[in-house]
């Protein structure tokens, strides 16, 4: 009963939070999402990105079994400020197939081990990881786009 909780909340989390991403970069032109205050700050357009490239990697790969075609440092290095549409379409897509996955998922394998990143993990320990980090980083993208607007985002 537990497991399938934690199981029911996480997609929900990550659900929210795609909502809020969604919300915020449609309020921002292609140069609000490739602005950075500085080089060693990443872009609403990084961000989005990097969280699309870590929850396919750790939950449809790590945990779904697909391949793992992740190149990590190039969602840093992007620079050629991919459309808001784009990027939208690959979250979404990364998140659907993250979300079918768990909806699927056996409660009792969540102690499993799997690899991920070259190291052994749990699926639990997987799914707990990605809802905190895509959490961290919609956070931070909600926060860019209130710098860049002036605006109340009212994503309650």
């Amino acid at each position: 009963m537990i497991s399938r909780y934690f199981i029911e909340i996480s997609r929900s989390l990550l659900t929210d939070n795609l909502h809020g991403i969604t919300q915020s970069v449609q309020r921002l032109g292609v140069e609000d999402l490739w602005w950075r205050p500085n080089e060693e700050s990443n872009s609403i357009g990084n961000l989005i990105l990097h969280i699309s490239g870590s929850l396919g990697q750790w939950i449809n790969t790590g945990i779904g079994g697909a391949p793992d075609h992740r190149i990590r440092q190039q969602e840093f290095d992007e620079r050629s400020m991919v459309s808001k549409e784009e990027l939208i379409s690959k979250l979404n897509a990364t998140v659907q197939t993250a979300d079918t996955i768990l909806s699927q998922i056996d409660p009792a394998k969540l102690l499993g081990k799997i690899e991920v990143q070259g190291k052994e993990t749990t699926c639990m320990f997987a799914i707990y990881h990605m809802v905190e980090h895509f959490s961290t980083h919609a956070g931070q993208i909600v926060l860019i786009t209130k710098l860049r607007t002036g605006e109340d985002l009212r994503l309650s």
